[in-house]
């Protein structure tokens, strides 16, 4: 009889130690403020997605805390990204939604103006998955993806460390596109104005998502031409719209040009900073997974044209590990094509 008191006891230890967290969790979290950190300007899909998040997740999250957002702009999400991992409260009050290729500025050359380390940032998932565009304005020379390698398109860049600048930089080196990047414009919202006034003729990375989001019209009215979509299996919204992968002629070339877009697959990563006690870092996980299966949200996404196909936080860690392992000589390639050799 005695061997069975002690596992009874361990079982009802464990469950007390549960509970207290639990009480420890909702405690903290009643009566707080949590803030959303953006690393785009307000209307981006990025920030629409974060303000879903601030009227559904309080719901699902012990405690039911308030939620804001708090959009931080500058050096491509970089300086977002350096708030989150320094600067920010490392107590569970904070997390936010960083560009989904700045996990991977460390591994691609990106050491000298990246300080970070993004495998010790507490990962929370992403809303969908994405398949992002080139576009042209209707009145380019470019319509086709084809054309990119015998004419200029002008398009618009957000920073050296942006997506917007790095993936048309890349595309020439590898692939020898011709892509001319324009920077300096604080964010896509700003480059969109640039493109409809004809200050530029297009965008060499803008997400499907975003564009049926911000721009419909653009679609609908036929303003512009999609030249490709990075997805290696085509969205099924826009199935004739060929895959990059197209342009690549040489099994190197694709092989790098997964390894670059490996970010679509984590579209808009949500994280904490490191270091956010484990109890309550579990909590803001489930409550943001609870919320992206939670009807109401699904509905009022729907509404608003936000695409949303969970990715849980398993699988982001995954891709940005998987990423870190890529074989050296497709990594340096891919680097060589930013021209950070």
């Amino acid at each position: 009889m005695r061997k069975f008191i002690v596992p009874a006891i361990a079982g009802f230890a464990a469950l007390a130690a549960v509970s207290a967290s639990a009480q420890g969790v909702e405690e903290f979290y009643k009566g707080k403020t949590v803030s959303i950190v953006v690393y785009t300007t307000s209307g981006s899909g990025y920030d629409l997605a974060a303000r879903l998040l601030t009227r559904h997740m309080p719901h699902h999250l012990m405690g039911a805390p308030t939620m804001i957002v708090r959009n931080m702009p500058g050096a491509g999400g970089l300086t977002a990204t350096r708030y989150l991992y320094v600067t920010a409260p490392k107590d569970g009050t904070v997390f936010g939604t960083i560009g989904r290729g700045i996990p991977f500025e460390p591994l691609l050359g990106g050491a000298s103006t990246v300080d970070f380390d993004p495998l010790k940032f507490i990962w929370m998932g992403s809303p969908s998955r994405e398949s992002s565009l080139a576009i042209a304005w209707h009145t380019a020379s470019v319509k086709t993806a084809q054309d990119l390698l015998t004419k200029e398109l002008i398009v618009a860049g957000t920073g050296a460390s942006a997506d917007s600048e790095i993936v048309p930089r890349t595309l020439n080196g590898l692939l020898g596109t011709k892509f001319k990047i324009i920077s300096g414009y604080e964010g896509i919202n700003r480059a969109v104005l640039s493109v409809e006034r004809g200050e530029i003729e297009g965008l060499a990375y803008w997400s499907w998502g975003a564009v049926k989001t911000v721009k419909p019209d653009w679609v609908k009215d036929k303003k512009i031409n999609i030249l490709f979509q990075t997805a290696f299996v085509p969205h099924p919204e826009i199935p004739d719209v060929p895959s990059v992968l197209t342009l690549a002629k040489t099994e190197q070339q694709t092989q790098a040009l997964k390894l670059l877009f490996a970010r679509d697959i984590a579209a808009r990563p949500f994280l904490m900073p490191p270091d956010v006690p484990k109890d309550r870092a579990d909590a803001l996980k489930r409550a943001f997974e609870a919320t992206h299966k939670d009807k109401d949200f699904l509905a009022e996404a729907e509404k608003a044209q936000l695409e949303i196909e969970f990715v849980p936080a398993g699988e982001v860690e995954e891709i940005i590990h998987r990423a870190y392992d890529t074989p050296t000589t497709v990594v340096e390639m891919v680097k060589k094509a930013m021209g950070r050799e």
